[in-house]
């Protein structure tokens, strides 16, 4: 296979900014779809500023990256909580999620899936989240990012024999993103209380996460499909209040 080429969404912090250098490092090419630049820099990342919530401007841009790049890796880590009561959900805070976890998925998808199955390789990550089984105030992100998991099977089973695998991790509480910190406060009680009830006894960081990406990543583990890896200190397998 000549020079991997990954598209990390949401490369620009957090889990993602992490996956980006962790890539970087393996001598990946890569290119992040964010809002915002990545705080590294590097001759072999490439940031392109776009909306995600954006439909459109997510097809501009997937059609402006297939003239330049063959991509063998898609990775969709950008996310977005809304969090709220069941009875001050939205639908306009249903729309705006699922279009960043699942409508942005799709179109990135469809776009890198042609290539893929010409050149018969490709791995994709999809990173969903422990909050799928559920969580309270978590309507939409719970909903989006369980759709995510079904998604990824699918996906699995229609391009399996395309030489494409299509998994998915899916984190716990990560305390070095801004996603965390936008409802947990650092060195809170809250946070001592949530990383107390974690079977570890500890928050993750992003590198736990984007390690288990990288597993998916490998050119070599072509026989892993359709999976969903929790990186959680085992809170998928017992209870967890925020």
């Amino acid at each position: 296979m000549t020079q991997p080429v990954a598209i990390v969404t949401g490369g620009s912090t957090g889990i993602g900014a992490e996956l980006c250098r962790q890539m970087l490092e393996r001598g990946y090419e890569v290119i992040s779809l964010a809002r915002r630049k990545p705080p590294i820099s590097d001759a072999h990342l490439h940031a392109m500023e776009v909306d995600l919530f954006d439909n459109a401007a997510t097809a501009q841009a997937m059609r402006e990256i297939a003239t330049q790049y063959q991509v063998t890796h898609f990775i969709h880590n950008a996310g977005l909580i809304r969090p709220a009561l069941l009875p001050d959900v939205t639908q306009d805070d249903l729309a705006a999620v699922t279009q960043l976890h699942l409508g942005a998925a799709l179109t990135i998808m469809q776009a890198v899936l042609p290539g893929m199955r010409q050149h018969h390789f490709g791995r994709v990550v999809l990173l969903s989240s422990r909050g799928a089984l559920g969580l309270q105030t978590r309507s939409v992100y719970s909903a989006t990012k369980a759709g995510m998991i079904g998604m990824a099977r699918t996906w699995a089973l229609e391009t399996a024999a395309d030489g494409i695998t299509v998994n998915v991790v899916a984190p716990g509480p990560i305390a070095d993103t801004e996603m965390f910190r936008s409802v947990i406060p650092a060195e809170s009680e809250r946070e001592k209380a949530l990383a107390a009830q974690i079977p570890v006894k500890r928050l993750g960081r992003s590198d736990d996460v984007a390690r288990a990406v990288l597993f998916f990543c490998d050119a070599e583990n072509g026989f892993v499909t359709g999976q969903t890896l929790y990186v959680c200190g085992g809170a998928s397998v017992g209870t967890l209040t925020i």
